[in-house]
């Protein structure tokens, strides 16, 4: 079982809500149009069918119609996803979703605060082989904002799991706006640092005492284990920022899917998408614009993200 998670960056519809970013204004100078949105459906699909994941989760969607767009795409190229869910009970200009090959139990959207600051954390408990595993997406405040605000979304992330219990399959997993070793990267940029070196991903999630690959790693109850930990450090990177590379897109995985019960974490199954045509020069090929103003969409390009999969055996 293939899961895999990926900022698409901004993949917007055609239709005028009045929350889009100002590029995105459909049917503007910006040419934001039928046709760049075509293409840009088109790529996005390309990238989701050669990763061919069994659930894919997505950052920067703006609503249900680009959803349903992306998933009619991917099927006139061959890849049907035949369950589909949009954490869309808040306005935010873009949002998490997820397309699965495999029915949800349940679903249910966390709120992180009422401030449109913060996007909703979609939950999904799937029953695979009468066990139940449970899938959070996220997609943190970018580092625009201090890690006391990637702070707040772990905090709410954790009191949900707290209520489910730490004995279950859980994956957490999304575009979270941290390096899997943001507490010590981000110790000498004072703007981030607002909270005494604490970080939402390594200490409320508590990811720090696990940094073995999984075969050799050591149980350690109430934490999570980032799955970057399970493969070469040179290839652990997602986004590529002032030519330095970062993993800002992360799967932890609870004790339960290391200890080879009835589901299990696949050793070195980890590993970012690098197909070639994401790449270009030292960086990605994502969507491209032009700097002039008004910034214009040219029609091509993919994400400024690489997708991240792992792989799980069902026993």
């Amino acid at each position: 079982m293939k899961i895999a998670t990926y900022n698409v960056e901004n993949l917007f519809d055609l239709k005028r809500d009045g929350h889009e970013y100002k590029e995105y204004i459909p049917n503007t100078s910006s040419q934001w149009n039928k046709k760049n949105y075509t293409i840009k459906l088109k790529n996005t699909a390309k990238v989701i069918k050669d990763i061919d994941a069994d659930i894919i989760a997505l950052q920067e969607i703006e609503s249900l119609q680009a959803l349903k767009d992306l998933r009619y795409t991917l099927k006139r190229q061959g890849l049907y996803y035949k369950y589909y869910k949009i954490a869309n009970r808040k306005s935010t200009t873009v949002k998490v979703a997820v397309l699965s090959k495999y029915p949800f139990a349940t679903t249910r959207e966390i709120y992180v605060t009422s401030s449109y600051k913060y996007r909703n954390i979609l939950e999904l408990k799937f029953i695979i082989d009468k066990q139940p595993l449970y899938l959070f997406v996220n997609h943190w405040k970018s580092k625009s904002g201090p890690e006391s605000m990637r702070i707040v979304s772990a905090k709410a992330l954790r009191k949900r799991i707290d209520t489910l219990g730490y004995d279950k399959n859980i994956i957490l997993l999304g575009d979270f706006n941290s390096d899997y070793e943001e507490n010590i990267k981000f110790k000498r940029k004072r703007r981030h640092n607002d909270t005494n070196g604490r970080t939402g991903i390594n200490d409320i999630l508590r990811t720090k005492k696990q940094k073995d690959k999984a075969s050799q790693v050591k149980f350690v109850s109430k934490n999570f284990y980032n799955l970057w930990y399970d493969t070469e450090k040179a290839e652990r990177y997602t986004y590529i920022f002032r030519g330095k590379k970062e993993a800002l897109d992360n799967i932890l995985i609870s004790q339960s899917l290391l200890q080879k019960n009835t589901i299990e974490y696949i050793e070195g199954s980890i590993e970012s998408f690098k197909s070639p045509y994401l790449l270009k020069g030292k960086g990605f090929y994502r969507w491209q614009m032009s700097w002039r103003k008004p910034r214009k969409h040219k029609g091509k390009g993919y994400s400024d993200h690489l997708a991240v999969s792992a792989e799980f055996l069902v026993k």
